[in-house]
């Protein structure tokens, strides 16, 4: 495939590559996505799932919030897949200089990458609203009810719901990674959601590559637009 051939040509040749991962990336691993046409956004539910991923949700409905969130977002058995292991060796080559991720299932950082921005948290995280205490994977996904902290407080999983703000030290590392670079890769991601997709803006570099089965609104701004299979284009990378 040329667009493949084209791909490989541009990481050889770039000394400063950033790759921004989006939940194409994860269903690869089992998991699902959000805006697919089977993705959580297309099923039936009591409740929109944009409802209940929502702050107020959270905070009026948390035992429903809690039941939903551990049948949907668990990584039990969900083990990273080829595009996370490439990017691990891409890593070791010095080439990938940061993953910025909309992703919050821990994949990247399992699979060995080392400098993983998340933009929207991470499910391994949590943390009593109250005390403050840090919480493992277990103290939500291994627990029934709403789960608190001995203090009395509850804890909640340090993840970016609707109507809460991103993280400004991660953003921020993010925005920086992005105006160095001289390669931007964006894969598995409609670049739908802001203010993530706003990131793109900072971008300075020579090439921007953005595979995606479907077509973005940022296509035309690409130097490369795979519209493939992830897994079929990393399976052909060296």
């Amino acid at each position: 495939m040329k667009e493949i051939e084209t791909l490989q040509k541009i990481i050889d040749s770039s000394k400063s590559i950033v790759f921004f991962s989006g939940a194409g990336i994860s269903t690869l691993s089992g998991l699902k996505d959000f805006r697919g046409e089977k993705g959580l956004y297309k099923m039936k539910f009591k409740y929109k799932a944009e409802t209940m991923l929502s702050h107020s949700f959270y905070v009026y409905n948390k035992k429903e919030f809690y039941d939903f969130y551990r049948n949907y977002f668990s990584i039990d058995n969900i083990k990273p897949n080829i595009v996370h292991e490439y990017l691990v060796e891409l890593e070791k080559k010095r080439k990938l200089k940061a993953i910025i991720t909309q992703n919050i299932d821990n994949l990247h950082t399992l699979a060995g990458s080392k400098k993983v921005y998340e933009l929207h948290g991470n499910v391994t995280r949590n943390y009593c609203t109250k005390c403050h205490k840090k919480y493992g994977y277990d103290s939500v996904f291994k627990s029934d009810g709403i789960p608190t902290c001995k203090c009395g407080g509850f804890i909640k999983p340090d993840v970016v719901l609707y109507e809460e703000e991103l993280n400004y030290d991660v953003l921020d590392k993010s925005i920086k990674a992005i105006s160095k670079c001289d390669t931007l890769i964006i894969a598995g991601t409609s670049l739908s959601v802001y203010p993530a997709s706003g990131l793109i803006r900072y971008f300075k570099g020579k090439n921007l590559v953005i595979i995606n089965k479907e077509i973005t609104k940022f296509d035309k701004m690409a130097t490369l637009v795979i519209n493939e299979d992830l897994g079929k284009v990393f399976s052909k990378l060296k």
